[in-house]
Protein backbone atom coordinates (compact mmCIF):
# COMPACT_ATOMS: atom_id res chain seq x y z
CA UNK A 1 0.00 0.00 0.00
CA UNK A 2 2.82 2.41 -0.43
CA UNK A 3 4.95 3.41 -3.37
CA UNK A 4 8.34 3.24 -4.24
CA UNK A 5 10.80 6.65 -5.31
CA UNK A 6 14.52 6.60 -6.03
CA UNK A 7 14.54 2.90 -3.75
CA UNK A 8 12.40 4.29 -0.93
CA UNK A 9 8.95 3.37 0.11
CA UNK A 10 6.88 6.66 0.83
CA UNK A 11 3.12 6.67 1.71
CA UNK A 12 0.41 6.14 -0.61
CA UNK A 13 -3.29 8.00 -0.36
CA UNK A 14 -5.40 5.64 1.35
CA UNK A 15 -8.59 5.86 -1.54
CA UNK A 16 -5.59 4.68 -3.53
CA UNK A 17 -4.52 2.36 -1.52
CA UNK A 18 -7.66 0.65 -0.77
CA UNK A 19 -7.74 0.76 -4.42
CA UNK A 20 -4.12 -0.95 -5.29
CA UNK A 21 -5.75 -3.47 -2.71
CA UNK A 22 -8.70 -4.33 -4.26
CA UNK A 23 -11.21 -3.95 -1.53
CA UNK A 24 -13.13 -1.34 -3.32
CA UNK A 25 -12.42 0.87 -6.87
CA UNK A 26 -11.22 4.44 -5.60
CA UNK A 27 -14.82 6.21 -6.50
CA UNK A 28 -16.42 3.70 -3.95
CA UNK A 29 -13.00 4.34 -1.67
CA UNK A 30 -13.37 8.09 -2.35
CA UNK A 31 -16.97 7.78 -0.62
CA UNK A 32 -16.48 5.08 2.26
CA UNK A 33 -13.87 7.26 3.47
CA UNK A 34 -15.94 10.51 3.51
CA UNK A 35 -18.68 8.58 5.13
CA UNK A 36 -16.17 7.62 8.39
CA UNK A 37 -16.29 4.01 7.19
CA UNK A 38 -12.28 3.72 7.11
CA UNK A 39 -9.58 3.45 9.54
CA UNK A 40 -6.12 3.91 10.04
CA UNK A 41 -4.43 2.19 12.76
CA UNK A 42 -7.23 3.08 14.58
CA UNK A 43 -8.50 6.17 13.77
CA UNK A 44 -11.55 7.27 11.74
CA UNK A 45 -9.95 9.09 8.57
CA UNK A 46 -12.54 11.01 6.46
CA UNK A 47 -10.10 12.49 3.77
CA UNK A 48 -9.15 10.23 0.81
CA UNK A 49 -5.71 11.81 0.53
CA UNK A 50 -5.04 10.89 4.04
CA UNK A 51 -1.25 9.57 3.66
CA UNK A 52 -1.34 6.04 4.54
CA UNK A 53 2.31 4.65 5.78
CA UNK A 54 3.94 1.14 4.87
CA UNK A 55 2.99 -0.52 8.10
CA UNK A 56 -0.46 0.75 8.85
CA UNK A 57 -3.29 -0.95 9.38
CA UNK A 58 -6.69 0.06 7.35
CA UNK A 59 -10.21 -1.26 8.12
CA UNK A 60 -13.43 -0.52 6.45
CA UNK A 61 -16.03 -1.54 8.51
CA UNK A 62 -13.93 -2.91 10.89
CA UNK A 63 -12.61 -5.44 8.45
CA UNK A 64 -8.68 -5.50 7.69
CA UNK A 65 -8.09 -4.85 4.57
CA UNK A 66 -5.12 -7.22 3.38
CA UNK A 67 -1.56 -5.21 2.40
CA UNK A 68 -1.05 -5.27 -1.24
CA UNK A 69 -2.88 -7.39 -4.63
CA UNK A 70 -1.78 -9.34 -7.08
CA UNK A 71 -1.56 -7.84 -10.59
CA UNK A 72 -4.26 -9.23 -12.86
CA UNK A 73 -4.64 -8.52 -16.22
CA UNK A 74 -7.64 -8.60 -18.78
CA UNK A 75 -7.59 -8.95 -22.36
CA UNK A 76 -10.42 -7.25 -24.37
CA UNK A 77 -11.42 -7.04 -27.63
CA UNK A 78 -12.08 -3.83 -28.31
CA UNK A 79 -14.94 -2.97 -31.11
CA UNK A 80 -15.29 0.15 -33.30
CA UNK A 81 -17.53 2.83 -32.07
CA UNK A 82 -15.78 3.33 -28.63
CA UNK A 83 -13.34 5.44 -26.71
CA UNK A 84 -10.28 4.48 -24.79
CA UNK A 85 -11.81 6.32 -22.23
CA UNK A 86 -13.30 6.62 -18.56
CA UNK A 87 -15.65 9.39 -19.99
CA UNK A 88 -18.01 8.85 -22.66
CA UNK A 89 -18.11 11.96 -25.45
CA UNK A 90 -21.60 13.30 -26.36
CA UNK A 91 -23.04 9.63 -27.86
CA UNK A 92 -19.79 7.73 -27.94
CA UNK A 93 -19.36 5.00 -25.39
CA UNK A 94 -16.50 4.06 -23.83
CA UNK A 95 -14.36 0.44 -23.31
CA UNK A 96 -15.16 1.15 -19.39
CA UNK A 97 -18.99 0.72 -20.43
CA UNK A 98 -18.43 -2.21 -22.16
CA UNK A 99 -16.01 -4.80 -19.86
CA UNK A 100 -17.08 -3.51 -16.26
CA UNK A 101 -20.35 -4.75 -15.89
CA UNK A 102 -19.04 -8.38 -17.21
CA UNK A 103 -16.48 -8.61 -14.41
CA UNK A 104 -17.54 -10.99 -11.76
CA UNK A 105 -17.98 -9.71 -8.10
CA UNK A 106 -13.74 -10.47 -7.26
CA UNK A 107 -12.27 -8.48 -10.29
CA UNK A 108 -15.12 -5.79 -10.11
CA UNK A 109 -13.23 -4.39 -6.59
CA UNK A 110 -10.36 -3.06 -8.03
CA UNK A 111 -9.69 0.19 -10.47
CA UNK A 112 -9.00 -0.77 -13.56
CA UNK A 113 -6.33 0.73 -16.34
CA UNK A 114 -6.37 0.96 -19.79
CA UNK A 115 -2.77 -0.37 -20.85
CA UNK A 116 -2.02 2.27 -23.93
CA UNK A 117 -5.11 3.43 -26.09
CA UNK A 118 -6.91 2.14 -29.59
CA UNK A 119 -8.58 5.01 -31.28
CA UNK A 120 -12.45 4.80 -31.38
CA UNK A 121 -12.31 3.42 -35.11
CA UNK A 122 -9.47 1.29 -34.23
CA UNK A 123 -10.75 -2.70 -32.94
CA UNK A 124 -8.65 -5.50 -31.64
CA UNK A 125 -6.45 -6.12 -28.10
CA UNK A 126 -6.44 -3.73 -25.54
CA UNK A 127 -5.06 -4.77 -22.21
CA UNK A 128 -6.65 -3.89 -18.87
CA UNK A 129 -4.80 -4.20 -15.50
CA UNK A 130 -4.85 -3.00 -11.89
CA UNK A 131 -1.36 -2.43 -11.80
CA UNK A 132 -0.26 1.18 -12.93
CA UNK A 133 3.60 0.19 -12.90
CA UNK A 134 2.24 -2.81 -15.34
CA UNK A 135 1.08 0.36 -17.51
CA UNK A 136 4.58 2.18 -17.39
CA UNK A 137 5.67 -1.50 -18.34
CA UNK A 138 3.89 -2.11 -21.51
CA UNK A 139 3.73 1.48 -23.13
CA UNK A 140 7.08 2.42 -22.57
CA UNK A 141 9.24 2.27 -25.63
CA UNK A 142 12.57 1.39 -23.27
CA UNK A 143 10.47 -2.12 -22.58
CA UNK A 144 10.60 -3.11 -26.79
CA UNK A 145 7.36 -4.78 -26.04
CA UNK A 146 6.13 -5.77 -29.61
CA UNK A 147 2.59 -4.34 -30.67
CA UNK A 148 1.05 -6.53 -33.71
CA UNK A 149 -1.28 -4.31 -36.40
CA UNK A 150 -3.25 -5.20 -39.23
CA UNK A 151 -4.53 -2.60 -41.85
CA UNK A 152 -6.73 -2.57 -44.47
CA UNK A 153 -5.16 -0.20 -47.18
CA UNK A 154 -6.86 1.88 -49.68
CA UNK A 155 -4.24 1.76 -52.40
CA UNK A 156 -2.18 -0.99 -53.73
CA UNK A 157 0.28 -2.28 -50.83
CA UNK A 158 3.88 -3.58 -51.98
CA UNK A 159 7.25 -4.13 -50.39
CA UNK A 160 8.99 -1.06 -52.44
CA UNK A 161 5.86 1.02 -51.10
CA UNK A 162 6.62 -0.12 -46.87
CA UNK A 163 10.14 -0.44 -46.97
CA UNK A 164 10.59 3.63 -45.47
CA UNK A 165 8.05 1.69 -42.28
CA UNK A 166 11.35 -0.96 -42.15
CA UNK A 167 14.18 1.64 -42.34
CA UNK A 168 12.36 3.89 -39.86
CA UNK A 169 10.78 7.67 -40.98
CA UNK A 170 10.28 11.07 -39.65
CA UNK A 171 6.80 12.09 -38.59
CA UNK A 172 5.71 15.31 -37.45
CA UNK A 173 6.67 14.32 -33.54
CA UNK A 174 10.50 13.31 -34.57
CA UNK A 175 11.81 10.12 -35.71
CA UNK A 176 9.84 6.67 -35.70
CA UNK A 177 11.29 3.60 -34.49
CA UNK A 178 12.18 1.16 -37.76
CA UNK A 179 8.62 -1.57 -37.98
CA UNK A 180 8.71 -4.45 -38.42
CA UNK A 181 6.24 -4.95 -42.05
CA UNK A 182 4.59 -7.23 -43.97
CA UNK A 183 2.40 -6.93 -46.52
CA UNK A 184 -0.29 -9.55 -46.65
CA UNK A 185 -1.86 -9.18 -49.61
CA UNK A 186 -2.56 -6.09 -52.12
CA UNK A 187 -4.71 -3.90 -49.48
CA UNK A 188 -3.72 -5.94 -46.19
CA UNK A 189 -0.75 -4.66 -44.30
CA UNK A 190 0.95 -5.77 -41.22
CA UNK A 191 2.35 -3.44 -38.79
CA UNK A 192 4.72 -4.34 -35.61
CA UNK A 193 5.95 -1.32 -33.38
CA UNK A 194 7.62 -1.74 -30.01
CA UNK A 195 6.29 2.16 -29.43
CA UNK A 196 2.76 3.52 -29.39
CA UNK A 197 2.53 7.40 -30.44
CA UNK A 198 -0.79 8.64 -31.33
CA UNK A 199 -1.93 7.50 -34.44
CA UNK A 200 1.18 6.17 -35.46
CA UNK A 201 0.47 3.17 -37.62
CA UNK A 202 -2.07 5.29 -39.35
CA UNK A 203 0.54 8.50 -39.56
CA UNK A 204 3.49 5.70 -41.05
CA UNK A 205 1.04 4.15 -43.91
CA UNK A 206 -0.25 7.46 -44.61
CA UNK A 207 3.26 8.80 -44.70
CA UNK A 208 4.06 6.20 -48.09
CA UNK A 209 0.84 7.03 -49.57
CA UNK A 210 -0.97 4.09 -48.05
CA UNK A 211 -3.50 5.43 -46.19
CA UNK A 212 -5.22 3.15 -43.53
CA UNK A 213 -9.03 2.22 -44.31
CA UNK A 214 -9.56 0.33 -41.01
CA UNK A 215 -6.90 -1.16 -38.33
CA UNK A 216 -6.65 -4.13 -35.89
CA UNK A 217 -4.58 -4.64 -33.24
CA UNK A 218 -3.76 -8.47 -33.07
CA UNK A 219 -1.10 -9.01 -29.90
CA UNK A 220 0.57 -7.57 -27.36
CA UNK A 221 3.58 -9.09 -26.90
CA UNK A 222 2.89 -12.81 -26.79
CA UNK A 223 -0.39 -12.16 -26.02
CA UNK A 224 -3.25 -12.76 -28.77
CA UNK A 225 -6.96 -11.93 -29.29
CA UNK A 226 -7.22 -16.32 -29.58
CA UNK A 227 -11.42 -16.36 -29.13
CA UNK A 228 -11.89 -14.31 -27.33
CA UNK A 229 -15.67 -12.25 -28.79
CA UNK A 230 -15.92 -8.81 -30.02
CA UNK A 231 -16.47 -6.73 -26.54
CA UNK A 232 -15.85 -9.93 -24.72
CA UNK A 233 -12.65 -10.07 -22.38
CA UNK A 234 -10.40 -12.87 -20.79
CA UNK A 235 -8.31 -12.98 -17.65
CA UNK A 236 -4.60 -13.67 -18.29
CA UNK A 237 -2.86 -16.21 -16.16
CA UNK A 238 -0.06 -15.26 -13.95
CA UNK A 239 2.49 -17.11 -16.28
CA UNK A 240 0.95 -15.63 -19.66
CA UNK A 241 1.88 -12.01 -17.41
CA UNK A 242 4.86 -12.56 -16.74
CA UNK A 243 6.26 -14.95 -20.08
CA UNK A 244 4.05 -13.35 -22.46
CA UNK A 245 4.23 -9.66 -21.07
CA UNK A 246 8.05 -9.87 -19.42
CA UNK A 247 6.53 -8.64 -16.21
CA UNK A 248 7.16 -9.83 -13.02
CA UNK A 249 4.98 -7.96 -10.87
CA UNK A 250 4.96 -5.07 -8.53
CA UNK A 251 7.91 -5.02 -6.50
Amino acid sequence: MCIRERGKEKPDWLSRALARAGAMPQDEADAAIKAGRVTVNGRVATTPLTPVPPDAVIKVDGHPVRKGAPTHVLAFHKPAGVLTSTARQHRTGTVFELLLPQLPLELNRFTWHAVGRLDVDTTGLLLFTNDDKLVAHATSPETNLPKRYVATVFSTADDAKVEPLRQGMMLDDGPARPAMVRVRDEHTVEVILTEGRHHQVKRMLGAVGLPARALHREAVGDITLDDIPEGGFRLLTDEEVREKLNYSGRD
